[in-house]
């Protein structure tokens, strides 16, 4: 009788304990979620969707959000593309507090929350990429492509940021201050129109593969160091001619170590090696590395 007492009161606090254990495991993960870089970003695109949709309405304007395009070396993500008569906008959303530090030609910024401060990627760097990855897809100048930067989540500026770095609530206004038409509106369904076949559909496996590459990229950064010594070039004989005729480069021609440039067979016409063959650099004067023919 004692012990099935003991049995039920242990059974019962261990079934208090896990029903704890459990919430206690929700709440964390629940947490992490809302810290996470990715929900801000989630949180960030939404929220610009939601100023764009009320204020630039279709047949006017036309928003693709989360928009994957195909490059030479893999994938590439954009947040926003707003196709207009008065150009093509792509945006690039930060959700980000604190002080913010930077300049157009920086190639990393600075967050300051209190006393911590963290860098980060210059956005206009990372923005230029997809609107020429855009511009070239779409086939229309560059210079009709505009790349903005819109910062949410109560970050402020302390230097003067470009103009097309700007905060949430000045977004409608830098967006309408575009009016002239540079598109007709045969243009602008055609740009639509090959936007939406041009662009990777948004698929498990397509993100998937996108999330790969941009981790390769940045293993690749973080595993190049910033200064890589030259190797150093075996030591060659080298002859100092007066003059030489230059003939055809043979199939045996080789590059040179010096500066990569082709060398070229040439036969000695003075000095000490006077009709003898050897190579010589093709940019010479610039370059005067020479080797023997063997």
């Amino acid at each position: 009788m004692g012990v099935s007492v003991y049995l039920g009161a242990f059974s019962n606090a261990f079934t208090i304990l896990a029903t704890y254990f459990y919430w206690a495991l929700i709440i964390l993960v629940f947490s992490f979620i809302l810290r996470s870089a990715w929900f801000k970003g989630v949180v960030g695109e939404w929220f610009v969707n939601l100023i764009i949709k009320f204020n630039f309405k279709e047949p006017s304007y036309f928003l693709f959000k989360n928009v994957l395009l195909p490059t030479q070396d893999g994938t590439t993500q954009l947040d926003h593309i707003l196709v207009s008569k008065y150009g093509v906008f792509v945006i690039e959303t930060k959700n980000m507090k604190g002080w913010i530090f930077g300049s157009e030609k920086q190639a990393k910024w600075t967050q300051q929350i209190y006393k911590h401060k963290s860098s980060f990627q210059n956005p206009l760097r990372q923005n230029f990429k997809h609107t020429a990855v855009l511009s070239s897809l779409l086939g229309i100048s560059h210079s009709k492509v505009n790349s903005l930067v819109v910062f949410i989540g109560g970050a402020s500026f302390k230097t003067k940021m470009p103009s097309n770095v700007i905060l949430s609530g000045n977004l409608k206004e830098y967006i309408k201050s575009f009016y002239q038409p540079i598109f007709s509106d045969d243009d602008l369904l055609e740009i639509k129109n090959n936007l939406a076949n041009g662009k990777l559909a948004s698929s498990f496996k397509n993100n998937r593969q996108h999330v790969k590459h941009v981790k390769e990229l940045q293993k690749g950064k973080e595993t190049t160091p910033r200064f890589q010594p030259p190797k150093p070039v075996q030591e060659l004989p080298v002859i100092k001619p007066i003059q030489a005729i230059v003939i055809e480069p043979s199939a045996e021609a080789l590059n040179c170590p010096k500066c990569g440039n082709t060398l070229k067979m040439r036969i000695a016409a003075r000095g000490e090696f006077k009709g003898s063959k050897f190579y010589g650099c093709g940019s010479f004067p610039k370059c005067r590395y020479t080797r023997r023919v063997n």
